[in-house]
This record gives C-alpha cells, sequence and structure tokens, in this order.
C-alpha cells in the first residue's frame, strides 16, 4: 500500500513539473519615464499595467502563463530608450509597452522593425498606449506595432465638434510642445478648426520645449494679451500642470480644452477654478451613469492600490483584455500569432467596445469630452473634483474613425 502511495504521489509531483515546465512566464517590458520631471505620467501607467496583469494572472493567466510587466526608466529619452529595449529583448521581453512621447514611440518602432528582420523567431511586438502622432498608423505604419489610444487627429475631431458648436468662441489660442506630436496636435486644430468654423481666428501657435519650462507664465500672458476665447493644448505631464498653473496665477478662466488635463496634479493646482474650464477628450469617463459595477470597483480599486494617482490609464486595461483574448484565440503566445489574431478583434471594455482596425492596427473606441465637476463618485487629485461628462460629449467609434493610408507589410 505504502510503495503505491508513493509511487502515485511520484507521478503527482512529476506531473506539476511537467505543467510547471511547459508553462511561461510572458515578459512584457514597459519603457516609460519613471524618473524625472514626467514621473507623473509613466508611474500611473506602469502601476495600471502591474494591476491589469494582477488580474488576468489570478484568472488563469494568458493561456496558462502569467504575465510580468518589468519596470524600465528611458527618462523620456529616445536613446536611453533603445538602451532599455536592448536590455528587455535580452531579458525575454517578447512584447513592449510605451506611450509617453511620440519621439521614443518612433524610435522604438524603428528598432523593433530592425530587430525582427534581423532576428526571425525571436520577433517582438510594440504595444503604444499612449503616443498619439497619427503618423504611426499612416505612412509609418508597421505590422510590429498596436496602438491602443486614439491618435491626434482622432482627438482634436472630438475637441473641433465641440468648439463649433460654441458661438461664444470667436478666437483660438494654441500651445503645445516642441516635437512631432506637438506639431501634429497644431496641424490637426488648425486644418479642422478652417473646415467647421471658418470664422474663428487662431490668435497664437506656439511649442515649447518638452519638459523643460518650469514657468509658463510667459507664454499664458501672451495668451491673455491675444484675447484669446478658449486654449486648445496637447501638453502632457509636467507640461500640462505647470501650464494650467500659470494660469490659474494669472486668474485665467478660459477654455482649456486638452488631451490630457487629467495628468496628474492639473485638477489639484487648478481648484475650483477647473470646474467648467479644463476640459479634456480621452477613453475614459469615469462618472457617467450606466457603467458597470464591475468597472466601477476596478476605478476604486486602483485608488485603494495606489492612493498617489488616479484611475486614468484605461487604456492599460484595454491593451492587456486584447493581447489576452488574441492569444487566446491564436492559441497561442507567440508574438505573430498573438498579432494576426489583434487584426480586426474587438472587445468589450468597461467604457465601450474597443476593435483593433486590421488594416493599421489602430483601435476604433468611442471618446468622451469630460471637464472637471464638484459632483461625481470618483474625484482625483485628492480632491472634492473629478471629471464629468459633458452635455453631448459621447463620441461614438464610428464619428471618431479617421482614414488611414497605411499600407501594411506583413511577414508570410
Amino acid at each position: 500500500m505504502k510503495s503505491t502511495v508513493k509511487a502515485a504521489l511520484a507521478a503527482a509531483v512529476s506531473l506539476c513539473a511537467v505543467t510547471a515546465a511547459q508553462a511561461d512566464t510572458i515578459k512584457m517590458a514597459f519603457i516609460d519615464p519613471l524618473s524625472g520631471a514626467m514621473a507623473s505620467s509613466g508611474e500611473p501607467a506602469y502601476q495600471s499595467f502591474i494591476l491589469a496583469a494582477e488580474h488576468i494572472n489570478a484568472n488563469g493567466g494568458v493561456n496558462g502563463n502569467e504575465i510580468e510587466i518589468l519596470g524600465l526608466d528611458n527618462k523620456i529619452s529616445p536613446k536611453e530608450s533603445l538602451v532599455q529595449l536592448q536590455k528587455a529583448i535580452d531579458q525575454g521581453a517578447r512584447y513592449i509597452l510605451q506611450g509617453n512621447g511620440s519621439s521614443v514611440a518612433s524610435a522604438i518602432i524603428d528598432a523593433v522593425n530592425k530587430h525582427n528582420q534581423r532576428n526571425p523567431g525571436e520577433e517582438v511586438l510594440f504595444f503604444n498606449y499612449a503616443a498619439v502622432t497619427p503618423a504611426f498608423t499612416n505612412e509609418a505604419c508597421s505590422f510590429w506595432h498596436f496602438r491602443f489610444d486614439a491618435h491626434a487627429d482622432m482627438k482634436m475631431n472630438g475637441i473641433t465638434d465641440w468648439v463649433a458648436k460654441r458661438d461664444d468662441i470667436k478666437k483660438v489660442y494654441l500651445i503645445g510642445q516642441d516635437y512631432v506630436f506637438g506639431e501634429a496636435v497644431a496641424a490637426a486644430a488648425e486644418s479642422q478648426l478652417a473646415e467647421k468654423r471658418p470664422d474663428i481666428e487662431i490668435v497664437g501657435n506656439e511649442l515649447h520645449p518638452l519638459a523643460k519650462v518650469k514657468d509658463f507664465t510667459p507664454y499664458v500672458q501672451k495668451i491673455i494679451s491675444s484675447e484669446a476665447d478658449a486654449v486648445i493644448t496637447g501638453n502632457w505631464g509636467q507640461d500640462m500642470t505647470l501650464l494650467v498653473k500659470a494660469a490659474a496665477d494669472a486668474g485665467q478662466e478660459i477654455p482649456y480644452l486638452t488631451f490630457y488635463g487629467g495628468s496628474s496634479g492639473a485638477v489639484a493646482t487648478l481648484g475650483e477654478g477647473a470646474v467648467g474650464t479644463l476640459f479634456q477628450v480621452s477613453e475614459l469617463a469615469a462618472n457617467q451613469e450606466g457603467i458597470s459595477d464591475e468597472q466601477n470597483a476596478l476605478v476604486a480599486e486602483y485608488k485603494e492600490r495606489f492612493p498617489d494617482y488616479d484611475y486614468y490609464y484605461h487604456r492599460a486595461f484595454v491593451t492587456l483584455e486584447m493581447f489576452d483574448a488574441a492569444a487566446e484565440k491564436a492559441g497561442s503566445i507567440d508574438p505573430i500569432d498573438v498579432a494576426y489574431a489583434l487584426e480586426g478583434l474587438s472587445v468589450e471594455g468597461g467604457y465601450g467596445t474597443a476593435t483593433m482596425r486590421a488594416e493599421d492596427h489602430q483601435v476604433q473606441q468611442p471618446l468622451y469630452i469630460t471637464t472637471v465637476s464638484p459632483d461625481v463618485t470618483f474625484p482625483v487629485d485628492n480632491t472634492d473634483l473629478g471629471w464629468a461628462l459633458v452635455e453631448g460629449g459621447v463620441i461614438s467609434a464610428e464619428a471618431a474613425m479617421e482614414p488611414t493610408t497605411c499600407e501594411m507589410e506583413r511577414p508570410e
């Protein structure tokens, strides 16, 4: 009897060992600023991916494999990002997560393309969750790159549609960061306003150094002198927070129409002055009616786990949900198999359906225009204020959709 029991236990141990050997850890490298001026953008995104991975792992993993998120600080430098990319690949990462800074994303796209061409069988995929220069899913599109955030032209459509309905806005000032993304935001604003409200005068179009300006007072004084009725900006991170701080200090109360007004600290900086004046367009509207209890619980869980930040990077959760669904569809965690399975895939996110368009690997999803309000369930920046949906602020995925010029080359 004892020998039978021992044999059974040995067989069970052997089976467990085989099962463990068959399971792989899926290493995903998060390459973004985790120190310095822009860490307030990188850190909450990193935390979002960690929490998203924990949820998937707790639910059985990806085809039985657990996700591990490797946090690599790129100090917002394209050069440093390439060093971290190689380090990630050397550590076995086959999936790259990055979003803060289109100059960084451009460098990673090029490096990933070259790596995959030179290393067949060791391909990696780049999951871009926030770098929104339109070219990345147009003329610079790549089979190895997937974008999980609406690009600048898509977001600007929402802003300019809102502006077009405001008869009180006659003059608009454009301000942004001096690199490819800031240029793309300004170009989209100019062309779309000219089409939708040709009577609007653009009274300023200024670019400033990325993450270098410590005091935006001179820029705000120019905005005041221009007699602008509204400001449009794609600023993010410290550049967003310091811009609105200078506006508050100057007593300016005109609408600031932003992509990233939800950057950490912006609402706290403006305080009550943000109510009805600070707007943003994003895939997130945490305080709207009709959201599922499950999604609301996730927002609350994030805040409890990471009290210094707020649930902001919803797209991080969508990214990993789509990856999980694609791997299950493919029956594989190999990057090429996952890439093909992602094409045309849809998942039901907490704020609407997200679909990965096959032609250019650009996610299509609803967008929302929100403004700061005291009447919210989920406040931000440890204040009593949060983001509330404006009237007519729901932009359907179809309305947000933009055509693509991508001519995708796919591996055979």
